[in-house]
């Protein structure tokens, strides 16, 4: 025995010769039995077919509307939630995770002005706020600060030159 004889197993495995006579074991129908579609070459059905019922895919309702792809879904945080914090306190993403009020950083914040009142005056950095919840903060002598808006551009509109 030496090296070169060597050979993977599954390579000297000889494929199954169909259609060569009865005696090989596999003539006559070749596995394909007898008359009809599937007997035929190229007698394929397309994935999904169901023999000519209505298919599954369209019982199924159609869905209505569409995906906004420029929805932007926002961390919820109210008013009445800030009393955990100390007076004239600043109120950003870093002071509301460790207070447990959000629980992701990546996200945007928005602040309402629903469930409570707000008791202590505070500085309060959010992406969006409700003008309930920005009259709330203010009553208190606080503020809110939001960051500025990039102006839209209208349609024609050119970028101003540098």
């Amino acid at each position: 025995m030496s090296l070169q004889i060597l050979k993977p197993k599954t390579s000297n495995k000889k494929s199954k010769r169909i259609g060569r006579g009865n005696g090989s074991g596999s003539g006559t129908y070749s596995g394909r039995g007898m008359k009809g579609q599937t007997a035929r070459t190229g007698g394929k059905r397309r994935p999904g077919f169901e023999g000519g019922q209505m298919p599954y895919i369209q019982k199924l309702p159609k869905m209505k509307g569409f995906k906004n792809p420029n929805y932007v879904e926002y961390q919820v945080v109210n008013v009445g939630d800030l009393n955990v914090f100390e007076k004239g306190s600043t109120v950003d993403v870093k002071t509301l995770k460790e207070k447990g009020l959000i629980s992701k950083t990546s996200m945007p914040i928005k602040l309402l002005g629903g469930k409570g009142g707000l008791d202590v005056e505070l500085t309060v950095k959010v992406d969006k706020a409700s003008l309930s919840a920005i009259k709330a903060v203010e009553e208190k002598g606080g503020q809110v600060a939001l960051p500025a808006i990039k102006p839209i551009r209208k349609k024609g509109e050119t970028k101003p030159k540098k």
